[in-house]
């Protein structure tokens, strides 16, 4: 597929400001889903945490089609204590949608989310949802959003936002608050006339960064990330320029790219569109992948230091050993350091008692990380 007809997005929202339910709608109204096929609600929610608490922890990858146009969409958490899952996404797409609530405006956490996306100089579309609530207030909530774009310092293109009105929950958006109901088209053309497609080289030499780790027990760890330059091909040779300034050699072994919810395999992919990989058993975040005879490493974008620490240990009181199967130190360290694989904005020290392991985290994704066991134990 040629470049010109991608466009890669990120969404963006306050907790519960209706982010997951317009990318069911998106995906709905793009035809992902058969006639005959069961509809889950929140698809995109595929975690047991998130939807245990209803809100995105994990930032995840889609894509709809309209007409002949690609439209990559990343979902992102939208609560200031998953903030390490957006700000390397925001590496992988061109533009963002806003998404406001009509009734309660714009909140601190849209406002942190959406200065790192002026910060990369993305190009904004301002959704304001839920406008079919009791008390809502449209004009005044745009007003809001233009008063956060010039606190924020945004450039004069990104003050000239364009506004879409929607109600995610009844499936409809328009371009004024005076015009009929519809359906979402004028946020497919507003998306597509309005974010630039990728500003990729097709032609050079290969070049990726890495901003996202999957797994799955056939093939193991799998990179996701934007192609940046040129093309890559199943079972091509690559350099993998590692964090640390070290550079390693693997090969390509499967290739995928978004269709709707599913992940498809391809033979290549072309710069501009998002895509994951396996292969590389080592690949971590934030490293790059180039031609070796290329090698060419991308700056990895800054991500905020955690601000809470905690001490974990093994229970050590009456209780100890009467419920669950993880129960020594060593099951600890082993799922504390999975999940660093993941989770760019953890922090995990061994202290000097060798049952007990210093954690820092944002705030409630520390928490988080201990609880997403095989047990899905909360504590």
């Amino acid at each position: 597929m040629n470049n010109k007809n991608i466009r890669n997005i990120a969404i963006i929202a306050h907790v519960d400001h209706g982010k997951t339910t317009i990318v069911d709608e998106l995906l709905k109204q793009s035809h992902v889903f058969r006639e005959n096929e069961q509809i889950q609600e929140r698809v995109m929610d595929s975690n047991d945490l998130e939807k245990e608490r209803g809100i995105t922890i994990l930032s995840k990858n889609t894509s709809v089609m309209y007409n002949d146009i690609k439209i990559n969409i990343v979902d992102t958490p939208g609560h200031a204590d998953f903030g390490g899952e957006v700000e390397r996404v925001l590496k992988t797409v061109d533009g963002v949608l806003l998404l406001v609530d009509a009734f309660e405006g714009t909140m601190p956490q849209t406002r942190e989310v959406l200065k790192k996306s002026l910060a990369l100089n993305l190009k904004p579309i301002v959704v304001i949802n839920k406008i079919d609530r009791p008390g809502s207030n449209p004009a005044k909530v745009v007003d809001e959003v233009l008063e956060l774009f010039i606190e924020l310092d945004a450039n004069d293109e990104q003050l000239d936002f364009p506004v879409v009105y929607a109600s995610a929950k009844q499936g409809i958006a328009k371009l004024k608050m005076s015009d009929p109901d519809g359906n979402m088209d004028c946020l497919f053309k507003t998306i597509v006339e309005n974010i630039n497609a990728p500003e990729c080289d097709e032609d050079g030499p290969m070049q990726m960064l890495v901003s996202n780790i999957d797994y799955d027990d056939y093939v193991g760890r799998i990179a996701v990330g934007r192609l940046e330059r040129g093309s890559l091909r199943t079972g091509m040779q690559v350099a993998i320029c590692k964090k640390d300034g070290k550079t390693a050699n693997g090969k390509i072994a499967k290739l995928y790219t978004h269709i709707g919810l599913e992940k498809k395999e391809v033979e290549e992919a072309k710069a501009g569109d998002i895509i994951e990989f396996a292969g590389i058993s080592d690949i971590n975040i934030g490293e790059t992948i180039c031609d070796p005879e290329h090698v060419e490493k991308i700056d990895f974008v800054d991500i905020d230091e955690p601000t809470v620490t905690m001490t974990f240990s093994v229970n050590n009181g009456p209780f100890a050993g009467r419920e669950g199967e993880f129960v020594t130190s060593r099951h600890i360290r082993d799922r504390l350091f999975k999940e660093l694989e993941r989770n760019v904005s953890l922090r995990v020290n061994e202290t000097s008692t060798p049952d007990s392991f210093e954690v820092a985290g944002r705030r409630r994704i520390t928490f988080i990380c201990i609880n997403r066991n095989n047990e899905k134990r909360r504590i």
